[in-house]
């Protein structure tokens, strides 16, 4: 199974990493390139384990996908509940650490894909490394200016109680 992934060092410590992934609206919007529009669904107010989102890409594509894991400050995952045709099986997980200068964070991206129809999927594969690893390491890099953001950090500062 193909896995892409990025890391990239940030001038934040874990949790503050943590919370700017999990921004969203217009907040998201600011430093994440991919993201054309993205929801919680379900009534949901808050992203959390079993909360499912719509997510639209700068592709068009549209997937519906459910938080399989949500431990702040250290990483969250998901699953495609619903995609794009071409994908038999996708997922993300992004790890937040503590990196050794104090003060930051090592964030790691990582996807994991199947292709389909099996008949195509070897080269498939080889083209979904490649889009998805260029939009994850854009991804990342959205990201590590998020968290640099005056408004990003201001946001996130104000949905954080008793910081």
């Amino acid at each position: 199974m193909p896995v892409v992934e990025a890391v990239a060092v940030v001038p934040v410590p874990p949790e503050v990493a943590f919370a700017v992934s999990q921004t969203t609206g217009e907040i998201r919007y600011r430093w994440d390139p991919f993201v054309r529009r993205q929801q919680l669904l379900d009534g949901a107010t808050r992203p959390g384990k079993g909360v499912r989102t719509f997510t639209r890409s700068r592709h068009g594509l549209s997937m519906v996908s459910e938080y399989v894991s949500y431990a702040p400050p250290t990483n969250v995952g998901m699953k495609m509940v619903r995609g794009p045709w071409f994908f038999e099986m996708m997922a993300g997980g992004w790890r937040f650490a503590p990196a050794p200068e104090p003060g930051h964070a090592v964030a790691t991206w990582r996807y994991h894909f199947r292709t389909r129809p099996a008949l195509i999927r070897p080269l498939a594969d080889r083209i979904g490394v490649w889009l998805l690893g260029r939009d994850i390491r854009r991804r990342i890099q959205g990201f590590a200016r998020g968290c640099q953001d005056p408004a990003v950090l201001a946001a996130v500062a104000a949905d954080r109680p008793g910081r």
